[in-house]
């Protein structure tokens, strides 16, 4: 009976002992989201397939402590997002811009790009064009 007395009052100090240490007062760094508006490209914007294009966006209210400073770029149609493949990545979003090259994709005006860092934040939809297959076109249609 001893060796049980022994042992709850062992178990209920270290139950003790845990419930002060989780009591202890946690101090962590408040961070912000920061949600960069995407400035280029814009509903108007043409890119053709194969062209280095800038990226843009608006850093003028960022905060000191951003949760995730560095960027990545991913093409998006109909919201799918092409994540396995990136246009760029491992920038800092603080930049404000980033080159990428317009990938070998279907003509269409329903591209994003996706911006992430602290979240993904969109652009306006537009148009990716294969150069070649309008020059085609163009030739048949005279």
């Amino acid at each position: 009976m001893m060796m049980s007395a022994f042992t709850n009052t062992l178990l209920l100090a270290v139950v003790s002992l845990l419930a002060l240490v989780s009591a202890a007062p946690v101090h962590l760094r408040l961070r912000d989201v920061f949600v960069p508006p995407i400035t280029s490209p814009t509903n108007e914007t043409v890119w053709v397939v194969g062209q280095q294009y800038n990226v843009t966006w608006n850093t003028s209210n960022a905060p000191v402590d951003i949760t995730n400073k560095m960027g990545r770029v991913v093409l998006a149609t109909n919201y799918l997002q092409d994540y396995e493949n990136p246009l760029a990545s491992n920038f800092s979003i603080l930049d404000g811009w980033v080159t990428v090259t317009a990938p070998n994709v279907t003509t269409g005006n329903d591209y994003t790009i996706v911006l992430f860092g602290d979240s993904g934040n969109y652009s306006p939809n537009f148009t990716i064009t294969d150069a070649a297959q309008d020059h085609e076109s163009f030739i048949l249609d005279l």
